[in-house]
């Protein structure tokens, strides 16, 4: 059976990768929402390789109110403000929509995408998620997959981290796309596409992002165009139980979306959900419900096509 090609360890010298990127072009996109703590470190990250590897950095920032843009761009970043980027389309809250956004804010053949809340980001990360796409024939699409420690309020766990990944993405994956139960992070926010292959598919709401991209480039191309790399280590902010609960309720939509033959939720219909959730304040447990975005933004090739005819 076919499966995403794994690499356990990085065989490629940084040298092997300048070459084998011959001309084609590489842009690397911080997607961020209030990450002021964070974001200059993951630009740091980066910087060494601009101008040989990465041809493009920016961070696009979707509203920050805590500073997130004028720390990446002290650190050296290009910031771009999602509201400049397709101006004539009004933003939908959620990460999906900040990627989809770069693909119009960016030039790069070629787009690495790196979480901003990363925690001592790893410079070897970029190169490792380019190695199968400048090295390997037929590779559109690469995973990064890493041990995770789950970060609490006075400790580090040496694992634990990726709960929404082992309770849900997985056993999803494994229940209707058997063939990509062999990613390890399917999740994971490190991770590199062509740009062809990004400008022709949807890109699903919020946190479903990954794991639309994942379902629609099996789809379209076969599980042979994805390959997965070990980055080692990958440090975060971890959320709450209920913030995951939103994630993952916004994750479920767009597996069932995609999967569910015949939209027999009319999920697909619907731009918005509501998720009840119940806290307990001062013994009582009380509902708080959360509006939850569903909606894909059509592929990128797509929505050029008809501003065009406009």
């Amino acid at each position: 059976m076919n499966a995403p090609r794994t690499y356990q360890e990085q065989p490629w010298s940084r040298w092997q990768l300048e070459r084998a990127k011959g001309s084609r072009t590489v842009s690397v996109v911080l997607p961020a929402l209030d990450e002021a703590d964070t974001v200059g470190d993951v630009v740091t990250s980066v910087l060494p390789l601009l101008g040989t590897l990465v041809d493009e950095l920016i961070v696009l920032d979707s509203g920050s109110t805590d500073g997130t843009p004028e720390r990446a761009a002290a650190a050296g970043a290009r910031v771009v403000d999602w509201r400049e980027v397709l101006p004539d389309v009004e933003p939908v809250p959620g990460k999906g929509e900040a990627l989809w956004r770069s693909l119009a804010a960016t030039t790069g053949d070629i787009l690495v995408f790196l979480d901003s809340d990363l925690v001592d980001p790893d410079p070897a990360f970029v190169p490792g998620l380019l190695g199968p796409l400048l090295c390997d024939e037929g590779v559109r699409m690469v995973k990064g997959f890493y041990r995770r420690p789950l970060r609490l309020e006075n400790e580090e766990r040496d694992s634990g981290g990726g709960r929404v990944t082992e309770l849900l993405a997985r056993p999803a994956l494994d229940v209707f796309r058997p063939a990509l139960g062999g990613l390890i992070q399917p999740l994971g926010g490190e991770y590199a596409a062509t740009r062809e292959l990004l400008e022709s598919v949807p890109f699903a709401a919020g946190y479903g992002v990954e794991i639309g991209l994942l379902l629609d480039a099996e789809e379209r191309y076969g599980v042979s165009c994805l390959a997965q790399v070990n980055l080692g280590v990958r440090k975060h902010r971890n959320r709450s139980l209920l913030q995951l609960g939103v994630m993952a309720r916004q994750i479920l939509g767009t597996v069932v979306a995609r999967c569910v033959p015949g939209d027999v939720t009319g999920w697909q219909q619907d731009r918005e959900a509501t998720l009840t959730q119940f806290v307990q304040v001062a013994g009582e447990w009380l509902p708080k419900d959360t509006t939850v975005t569903i909606a894909d933004r059509p592929p990128m090739c797509r929505y050029r096509a008809r501003a065009g005819r406009r």
